[in-house]
């Protein structure tokens, strides 16, 4: 009881932080929200049974390369932030650079697509968790629902007024993660009482298959690119700082939370699941299920809604708005339906992962293009290598359980 209690205060002490007006009308805090919002709503609740599964003891080190990776990737976004931008916006722009930003947007589009699905998908799971259901046809039909409502709101009125949803949305599942992680703690240090306790550093059978399930995930640390995309509402210096804070707070959050989760993985065997984070966190505290229940709920439609309104504009963009944003609105939900019918929630997190690994490679050749003349040549190196690495991406990521 007392544990419970400690973990409630400790969410409400920091939604209290977090709602305070000084920080909730902070510009650099709700410039910084929107990607951190993608970043951690996208594939947090999934990823320490998605690491276990794919290097067990490793997952840390798995998750460090990760966000290395990621990190990277977001200073390839804020370079075209810095140097891009002006160019694309200027009269004198190269036709290639213009090209191959149009041919980022419409993958980046399509990348937001899928991630709809899985947003929307795992909300389902983690609902009918909550009630006891355990199907994948009752999740598709309620995901399927939930797709068609934001649809004619979207038609309808637009989707502003759901938008709103997001800095809250992050606000509490921020609060829950800090209750998460405190709970981590006193499990672990319970844990390490116990001498014959030790993490499972199993030598990988088959490290190659490894790196390509974790080429599969590269989905759970998408959403940073957001920033590239808020210049109607941010100068340039604050989006890329802000991007940056984004980053580095995710990726505290993520390595605290696979290196406490250890101790926990170490024995769980259980067949995979989207909902595991569940059954994991009720061996911490009773508490916790419930709350993250909310926190998923809350995140993962905000999320949803975010990148529908995102992908809608951005087609409407492509087609010189031949296409309205609402419209797009309506041909983002058919796609996302027909793949949540046709996919399982791991091939969709694995399709993801190559939509933006394919955004992410061309905004590595938007860099390379903006860079060549500039005599940058360590910058240009990097841009390679990372363009390298997604390539590998593209080509070899499959899902769990392949």
């Amino acid at each position: 009881m007392l544990e419970n209690t400690l973990l409630l205060a400790a969410a409400c002490i920091v939604a209290a932080l977090l709602f305070h007006p000084k920080v909730r009308l902070s510009r650099n805090w709700r410039a910084t929200v929107t990607p951190l919002a993608s970043i951690i709503g996208s594939g947090f609740l999934v990823a320490a049974p998605l690491l276990s599964h794919a290097v067990n003891g490793w997952a840390f080190f798995a998750m460090a390369a990760i966000v290395l990776l990621a990190y990277g990737i977001g200073e390839v976004i804020r370079f075209n932030i810095r140097h891009g931008e002006p160019l694309l916006n200027s009269p004198q722009a190269p036709a290639l650079l213009l090209n191959l930003e149009r041919l980022s947007s419409l993958a980046l589009s399509a990348a937001y697509v899928i991630s709809v699905a899985f947003y929307l998908r795992l909300l389902a799971s983690f609902l009918l968790h909550a009630m006891a259901i355990e199907s994948d046809y009752y999740a598709n039909l309620l995901t399927t629902g939930v797709l068609v409502s934001i649809a004619l709101i979207g038609l309808s009125r637009g989707l502003e007024g759901l938008e709103n949803l997001e800095e809250s949305a992050v606000n509490i599942k921020l609060a829950i993660i800090a209750a998460l992680l405190l709970g981590l703690v006193g499990y672990d240090l319970n844990w390490l009482t116990q001498p014959e306790n030790q993490i499972n550093y199993t030598p990988l059978a088959d490290w190659p298959h490894s790196m390509r399930l974790l080429a599969g995930i590269l989905l759970i640390v998408q959403g940073f690119e957001t920033s590239r995309y808020l210049g109607a509402e941010y100068d340039a210096q604050t989006r890329i700082r802000t991007m940056r804070y984004a980053q580095l707070l995710s990726a505290a959050i993520y390595l605290l939370f696979i290196g406490l989760s250890l101790p926990l993985l170490n024995n769980f065997h259980e067949p995979r699941s989207e909902t595991a984070i569940i059954t994991l966190s009720a061996m911490v505290s009773p508490l916790l299920p419930a709350m993250l229940i909310v926190a998923a709920v809350m995140s993962q439609f905000s999320a949803a809604v975010a990148d529908t309104a995102g992908s809608g504009g951005l087609l409407a963009e492509f087609s010189r708005q031949r296409l309205s944003p609402r419209l797009g609105y309506v041909l983002v939900v058919t796609l996302a339906i027909v793949l949540i019918w046709s996919a399982n929630i791991f091939e969709i997190i694995t399709i993801a992962s190559r939509a933006f690994a394919a955004y992410y490679l061309l905004q590595c050749l938007v860099a390379l293009s903006v860079s060549y003349g500039r005599r940058l040549w360590l910058q240009s190196t990097g841009f390679i290598v990372i363009a390298s690495i997604l390539l590998l991406v593209l080509i070899f990521a499959i899902p769990d359980g392949a």
